[in-house]
């Protein structure tokens, strides 16, 4: 019987090569994330796999599940780990090998296996390694699938069985290129910087927009997995600005961001003006709604108002329904919703048909973005974004706070604001208007300047989000505002940027 997890071990000790260590943390709202080695340990990787395997058995899902991961040292031995416990469990594992996770999502339609687990930690720091999880094509786990793996791993209620095989798909990126290109060609003469951040991308977004006929910059697409410059997240300023840097030497028409796994796409326009991804969404849902009038746009909380206050949406019969924050959140509400796109603030974008199959593809973001230029000939990207009502907002900001604490931190802070509104007390000096608390708490002032508190579901932090349709000093009395009442908890530290 293969042993039950513990939560932590010393590193070069006999335990820690003969238990299996899996820090309970690990387990997110909608993946799984661990630092490797201090978090989790292989044994603890075969645990997960053996894990997973035994609960898509008991949900009565075909055994069969695709793998792939990212560029890191040390992805390829956590996959191989998951993937031996997966076998153990009796599942047919299909490995696409070093991939991008839509790559992988995307071998769940093409080789019509239902189940995903794909290795990678996405945009966080070296060091860390995590899950992307499913067994429906094309929505991922959510908060019940997770707990219910938790409980199965840290229990060590894991069950071998018969069955298990082993299978590696030789060539597939050739396969998931051929299907995004398999198109008419961009028409429009267009110049794309094309920044990977030395992530996994960098093997693929370069050659796939170049078969689309447009003149690709090549911005950092040297595979390394040490980051040499910056992390591959098209949500960092670091990475934004040097985006807008290589966009402005080259003449470039827009800049195109994608994080380490390519499943989001962060943009710049051709002025290098650094473009929020919410932003980017009202302007590709302006687009689309022209071509499919009457259509519902579901959008994260810490989303911009104009979803559903722009004249330009309301016209085309838009319907913005705001949900809550996460990849697997909002891909199964498009799903539900029957929704023709998901945007969220972090640059996960969810296209359904004709656009897509649903899940988060960088990829193709960064072609209906080229396609929203190819259709707009005589505006350039920087005209697009002047068109959208001028609104003030902060980026994503990320106060520490730790995973043990972070929930119940919110709950407080949802709290006081619901008081405050009980009491008809003031938010930065105007009256609340109102409050959405469907994923932590995004307070409304009367004027429309609003402020969101959640807890980051895969690290130790929470997300804080401000904007103003009035002013940059509302956004900054709003910030004050929020900051004040965060402040009321010792457990919140400082801030990752700030405004």
């Amino acid at each position: 019987m293969f042993p039950k997890p513990v939560p932590a071990l010393k590193v070069n000790t006999y335990e820690y090569e003969t238990i299996p260590m899996v820090k309970p943390t690990g387990f997110r709202e909608y993946d799984a994330r661990w630092l490797f080695e201090k978090e989790i340990n292989l044994m603890g990787v075969q645990a997960l796999g053996m894990g997973l395997g035994t609960m898509i058995r008991d949900m009565g899902v075909k055994p069969e599940i695709v793998t792939g991961h990212d560029y890191r040292g040390y992805s390829a031995s956590i996959k191989l780990a998951l993937i031996s416990g997966l076998m153990a469990a009796g599942c047919k594992v299909h490995d696409i090998g070093l991939a991008m996770s839509p790559m992988a999502y995307f071998a769940q339609f093409e080789l019509d296996v239902p189940c995903v687990a794909m290795v990678t930690a996405s945009h966080n720091d070296n060091g860390w390694t995590g899950v992307k999880m499913g067994s429906q094509r094309p929505v991922t786990f959510g908060p019940d699938e997770m707990n219910r793996l938790k409980d199965i791993v840290l229990k060590g209620e894991y069950r071998t069985a018969e069955g298990g095989s082993y299978n590696y798909v030789e060539n597939f990126p050739e396969r998931y290129i051929a299907d995004l290109t398999a198109r008419a060609p961009i028409r429009r003469k267009l110049k794309v910087v094309a920044a990977c951040g030395n992530g996994t991308a960098g093997a693929f977004a370069p050659q796939i927009l170049e078969k689309l006929g447009v003149e690709v910059i090549p911005l950092d697409t040297e595979l390394d997995h040490s980051f040499p410059r910056y992390n591959p997240n098209p949500e960092d300023m670091e990475m934004l600005h040097a985006i807008a840097h290589a966009v402005k030497e080259h003449g470039a028409d827009v800049g195109l961001g994608f994080d380490g796994d390519g499943d989001r796409c962060g943009v710049v326009d051709d002025e290098g003006n650094e473009i929020f991804a919410d932003k980017i969404g009202v302007m590709l849902a302006r687009d689309l709604s022209k071509l499919h009038p009457n259509a519902t746009f579901v959008v994260d909380v810490k989303s911009t108002g104009l979803f559903a206050t722009d004249p330009v949406l309301q016209a085309n019969g838009v319907k913005a329904d705001y949900w809550k924050t996460g990849h697997s959140y909002i891909k199964r509400r498009v799903a539900d919703l029957q929704a023709l796109a998901g945007f969220e603030k972090s640059g996960h974008f969810f296209f359904n048909k004709p656009v897509g199959r649903g899940y988060d593809d960088g990829l193709v973001t960064a072609i209906a973005v080229l396609d929203m230029l190819d259709r707009s000939p005589e505006k350039s990207m920087a005209d697009l974004y002047r068109d959208l009502p001028k609104t003030y907002g902060t980026p994503t900001m990320a106060p520490h706070c730790d995973d043990e604490v972070k929930y119940e931190v919110v709950e407080r802070v949802v709290k006081r604001f619901q008081d405050m509104q009980a009491k008809g007390e003031t938010i930065a000096g105007e009256p609340i208007r109102d409050l959405v608390t469907v994923n932590g708490v995004r307070v409304t002032a009367t004027d429309g300047t609003w402020g969101l508190v959640r807890a980051s579901s895969n690290k130790p932090e929470l997300v804080v989000v401000i904007e103003s349709p009035v002013s940059e000093e509302r956004m900054r009395a709003m910030f004050k505002a929020v900051d004040g009442v965060l402040r009321e908890n010792p457990e919140v530290g400082a801030y990752n940027q700030t405004i």
